[in-house]
């Protein structure tokens, strides 16, 4: 058994987590280039004990040392799995193999995907309801169910006495750095990348959710992923305005270029936001990073799309991020569309047909042959400053 540093995060609450430096991509779609952790919590009660989610597969061996280093798992009570997705539960099926008297503590929903998925007996499921309670001796656990958080099942635990709210992945962060919040600088920029990336498409749960947990006295939030929060109010308070759909006077810009047309128009539009005091991010498909792009979603109130036309339609690239504003829901309110075609249009058309499900008033769209005039940057510079004036408003 190797020996680990097993932080006491609060009184009788052990993270018994893994860390996982390596990993750079999740979901085979998101960029890790912090890693992440996979968040497990050990609370000790005066006479229970409970385990609070698992650990991602490969990691199950440290997270059974880590519990062993506090107490024999024979001695353990409850698995509580806040969620069912693999990086938070696929060691139950081994930690309830080692320790025989294990109940599995879930939602109905939950019950249901740990038969299916980790093949655990119904008579060894206990399911909880929203405000059931569990004691653990001198410790509280409450249930909130919390669906949609972003998998049906989704709930947070609250540990009553000590004050903290186990999350699971909702104000969860993709980094291996720090366990305290205070411990990674832009901690914030990493929450809201994250938030983009998971939590975006359901801030209307995440709004209700909220709202389930308002009157809690809350002194640590202890998510699956990321650092704890021992200062949870700036969190709390960023979410707050993310599940409203909070928007800032900014656009984002998207773009690919082939041979430099689009790219000039694009320059062009950049520069005529920024004369107008828009806040743009400009993001490059060829180069960009998909997290950092949902991050900047979180909160602009426009985008700007730019694309080739490449045998008929949008740039394959292009395709991809217009298919992503599209899943991801973010709370845009406006948007632009600049192309440029050698032989044929079309990029255009296409746009509008995957943009046209959401909510996005298009403020302009202007298609150009071959490089741009002094009258075709005129023309952009008109549908800049048009775009500029609807974000102001």
């Amino acid at each position: 058994m190797g020996m680990y540093y097993v932080p006491e995060v609060s009184e009788g609450v052990f993270w018994v987590g893994a860390k996982d430096w390596n990993r750079r991509i999740f979901d085979a779609l998101i960029p890790l280039p912090y890693g992440t952790t996979y968040n497990a919590y050990l609370v000790k009660g005066k006479e229970k004990i409970a385990l609070i989610d698992t650990v991602n597969p490969g990691f199950e061996k440290e997270l059974v040392d880590k519990i062993s280093q506090i107490t024999d798992l024979a001695s353990l009570d409850y698995v509580i799995m806040n969620h069912a997705e693999p990086d938070h539960a696929a060691a139950i099926p081994h930690i309830m193999q080692m320790g025989e008297n294990v109940t599995l503590v879930t939602t109905e929903k939950g019950a249901k995907m740990a038969q299916v998925y980790y093949n655990v007996p119904e008579d060894r499921i206990k399911t909880v309801n929203d405000g059931d309670t569990i004691e653990l001796g001198g410790k509280t656990l409450k249930f909130i169910e919390a669906p949609w958080l972003h998998w049906p099942e989704t709930m947070f635990t609250y540990l009553v006495e000590n004050r903290v709210l186990f999350s699971c992945d909702f104000f969860g962060t993709h980094t291996a750095f720090g366990l305290y919040d205070e411990d990674v600088e832009e901690i914030l920029s990493s929450a809201k990348r994250y938030f983009g990336e998971i939590m975006m498409p359901f801030r209307n749960m995440g709004r209700k959710a909220l709202d389930k947990i308002k009157e809690l006295e809350i002194e640590i939030i202890a998510p699956s992923h990321g650092p704890i929060y021992k200062n949870p109010d700036r969190v709390l308070e960023a979410y707050r305005k993310w599940t409203a759909g909070e928007t800032e006077e900014k656009a984002i810009v998207v773009y690919i270029s082939m041979w430099n047309s689009t790219e000039a128009m694009i320059k062009t539009m950049v520069e005529t936001l920024m004369s107008e005091s828009i806040e743009v991010s400009l993001h490059d498909l060829s180069r960009a990073d998909i997290g950092e792009i949902a991050r900047d979603l979180v909160d602009s109130r426009a985008i700007v799309l730019g694309t080739p036309t490449v045998l008929g339609g949008m740039h394959p690239l292009a395709i991809y991020a217009s298919y992503l504003v599209r899943a991801l829901r973010p709370p845009l309110k406006y948007g632009v569309v600049l192309s440029s075609y050698g032989w044929s249009g079309g990029a255009i058309k296409q746009a509008l047909e995957v943009l046209g499900p959401t909510k996005i008033e298009l403020v302009g769209s202007f298609e150009i042959n071959g490089p741009p005039s002094n009258e075709d940057f005129q023309k952009i510079v008109e549908i800049g400053k048009q775009l500029s004036s609807k974000i102001k408003g």
